[in-house]
C-alpha cells in the first residue's frame, strides 16, 4: 500500500491540459510539427561538416600578462 499515491486527484494543471485537447484536438499533431520545425534537425552532410569546421578560425591561448 502506497500512502503518497492519489489516484483520483488531477491538479488543475492536468485538467486544463485534457479540457484543451478536448476542444482543440489537433493540438498534439501541431505541437509535434512545432517541434521537429525547430528542434529535430536533420544531419549535417560529411562534406557540410568539413566546410564549418575549415571555415571556423583557431582560438589564441589565453596569455597571462
Amino acid at each position: 500500500m502506497n500512502l503518497f499515491a492519489r489516484p483520483e486527484y488531477e491538479s488543475e494543471f492536468t485538467l486544463f491540459l485534457k479540457q484543451l485537447k478536448q476542444v482543440d484536438p489537433d493540438l498534439n499533431h501541431r505541437q509535434r510539427d512545432g517541434r521537429a520545425l525547430l528542434w529535430d534537425k536533420n544531419p549535417i552532410n560529411p562534406d557540410e561538416q568539413q566546410r564549418i569546421a575549415s571555415s571556423q578560425f583557431k582560438r589564441q591561448p589565453y596569455a597571462y600578462e
